[in-house]
C-alpha cells in the first residue's frame, strides 16, 4: 500500500494491470502480485474463471434475504460496525464509501453509506443478496477474505474481473468465537480514487470489535446459566458438568473444570459419547445442558473410538469426524488445528514440538504455541491423540479428504508442510512485490 499510496490513482491502476496481465499470461513482471492476491488470482486460473467476463449469479429471493438476515449472529452485530466504519468511510464533508456485509457464503446481507456510490455498486452487482464469494466473481474485498480467513485489500486491477478495476474495496472476515465458525465478512468499498492506506487497518480492527462484542454478550449468557445451573450441580452425585449451547462450561462438580467440551453438530438429550469425556447422559437446561458423566469399564470400551475423518477438501470449512462403537461425532476444526492435525495425519509415526514448530511456522523454536494448542486439541479429543511424540494413537485409523487439485489445499495456510503439499510456493516468491 505504501508504494501505491506514493503514486497517483491513475498510474497505480495502470502498475496493478501491468502486473495482472503479465500473471494471466503465465509471464512474469517486474513486480509480482502481493501473496495474498497472487495466491487468489491462480485459484481463479485453475477454476476457469474468465477475467474478461462480468459473471453473476442471481440475486436471493427476498424471503431467502430475510431468512438469511434473520438467522445471522451478524444482524445483532450490525450497529458495532455501522458506527465503526459507516461515519469513517464518510470522510470530511461527503460519504465517499459503502459498507457491505456478507455470509460466510459470500452472500450481501446488507450494505450502506453513499447513495451515488450504491448506485455505482448496483453497476458491479454489488446488491444485497448477490453472490460475492471469490469462485463466482473473482478476487474481491469479500469473498477473497472469506478464502484467507484474514484481512484483505483488493484494489483496481488487483481484482480478477476485468470490469471491476474502477474500483476498490477492503474486506475482512468475522469468527464466531464462541466456536471458531466463520460468520462472514465487513467490507469497504468505493471507486478508485476514494482508496486510502488506512482502509484496510480501520476494517480489521472493527471486525476485531464485533468479535469482541460477541464475546462479551456469551459471557453475559455463561452467568445466566451458571445461576440456574448451580443449585442442580449441588445434587448431583458423581461427576457432572453444565455447558452452554456451544460447549463452554458453566458449572462443574466431582471433577476438574475445563474451559469448554466441543459438542457435535447434532446433540440433544440422551445418552451422548464426547472424545473429551467419554459416554454422557444429558438433559437440557435453560440456555444449554447437564452432562452427566458415565462411569465404568462398558463405557469406556464402548466409547473408544477406531476412525476418524479429517476433511480438509473445502476452502472454508474443515472438520473432523470421530467414530466409534458408540456412534460418530464431528466438529468444525480452527485454521491453526486444522494444519497440526494434518501434520499429523501426514506422519502417523508422530511429531516432536520442535518438528511442529517447523512443519506449521517454519520456526523450530515456537514450541511453546504448539504445546499450548495441541494440549487444546488433546482436552477435547481424549482416545483420539498421544503425546511424546505427539501423534494419532496407533490403532485409530486416519483418512484425510483432500480438495481435487492439490494447489486448493488449505489455501489460507502459510504452513511449511501445507505449502509442500501444495506442490509449490505462494505466488511471488523470490521476486519484488507490491507492498499494497
Amino acid at each position: 500500500m505504501a508504494r501505491l499510496a506514493a503514486m497517483d490513482t491513475r498510474e497505480a491502476a495502470l502498475l496493478l494491470k501491468g502486473v495482472r496481465e503479465a500473471a494471466l499470461r503465465g509471464g512474469r513482471s517486474a513486480l509480482a502480485p502481493r501473496a495474498e492476491i497472487g495466491a487468489s488470482w491462480q485459484r481463479m486460473l485453475r477454476g476457469g474463471l474468465d477475467p474478461d467476463r462480468d459473471r453473476r449469479s442471481g440475486l436471493l429471493a427476498p424471503g431467502e434475504l430475510e431468512r438469511r438476515r434473520a438467522a445471522s449472529p451478524l444482524a445483532e452485530l450490525l450497529p458495532v460496525l455501522r458506527e465503526g466504519l459507516v461515519p469513517g468511510a464518510a470522510g470530511s464533508g461527503a460519504v465517499r464509501h459503502i459498507m457491505v456485509v456478507a455470509d460466510a457464503d459470500g452472500r450481501v446481507l446488507w450494505r450502506e453509506g453513499s447513495a451515488p456510490v450504491l448506485r455505482k455498486a448496483d453497476g458491479h452487482g454489488f446488491e444485497p443478496g448477490a453472490d460475492w464469494a471469490e469462485a463466482t466473481v473473482g478476487t474481491n474485498g469479500v469473498g477473497t477474505a472469506l478464502v484467507a480467513r484474514r484481512p484483505v485489500q483488493v484494489h483496481s486491477a488487483e481484482h480478477f474481473v476485468a470490469t471491476h478495476h474502477s474500483w476498490t474495496c477492503a474486506g475482512a472476515p468475522i469468527t464466531d468465537p464462541r466456536d471458531g465458525t466463520l460468520l462472514g465478512a465487513v467490507d469497504v468499498s468505493g471507486p478508485l480514487a476514494t482508496m486510502h492506506p488506512a482502509t484496510l487497518s480501520l476494517v480489521g480492527s472493527v471486525a476485531r470489535l464485533a468479535e469482541a462484542e460477541l464475546r462479551n454478550r456469551h459471557f453475559a449468557d455463561l452467568g445466566r446459566l451458571r445461576a440456574v445451573a448451580a443449585p442442580i450441580l449441588c445434587r448431583v452425585g458423581g461427576r457432572a458438568l453444565a455447558v452452554d449451547g456451544h460447549g463452554w462450561l458453566a458449572g462443574v462438580t466431582g471433577m476438574p473444570p475445563v474451559d469448554r467440551v466441543p459438542l457435535p453438530a447434532s446433540f440433544g438429550p440422551g445418552r451422548v459419547w464426547l472424545p473429551a469425556l467419554g459416554m454422557c447422559e444429558v438433559e437440557p437446561l435453560p440456555g444449554g445442558w447437564l452432562l452427566r458423566v458415565v462411569d465404568g469399564e462398558e463405557a469406556r470400551e464402548a466409547g473408544a473410538p477406531g476412525r476418524v475423518v479429517l476433511d480438509v477438501s473445502r476452502p472454508r470449512r474443515w472438520s473432523l469426524r470421530v467414530s466409534g462403537a458408540a456412534g460418530s461425532w464431528t466438529r468444525e476444526l480452527s485454521p491453526r488445528h486444522t494444519e497440526l492435525l494434518y501434520v499429523l495425519a501426514l506422519h502417523r509415526g508422530g511429531r516432536t514440538a520442535a518438528e511442529l514448530a517447523y512443519d506449521v511456522f517454519g520456526d523450530r523454536t515456537r514450541t511453546v504455541t504448539v504445546r499450548a494448542e495441541m494440549s487444546r486439541m488433546r482436552r477435547t479429543l481424549a482416545g483420539v491423540l498421544e503425546h511424546r511424540p505427539y501423534r494419532f494413537r496407533e490403532e485409530v485409523e486416519v483418512e484425510v479428504v483432500r480438495p481435487g487439485d492439490p494447489a486448493d489445499l488449505l489455501p489460507h495456510s502459510t504452513a511449511p508442510a501445507v505449502c509442500a503439499s501444495r506442490g509449490g510456493h505462494e505466488p511471488g516468491d523470490g521476486r519484488d512485490s507490491l507492498g499494497v
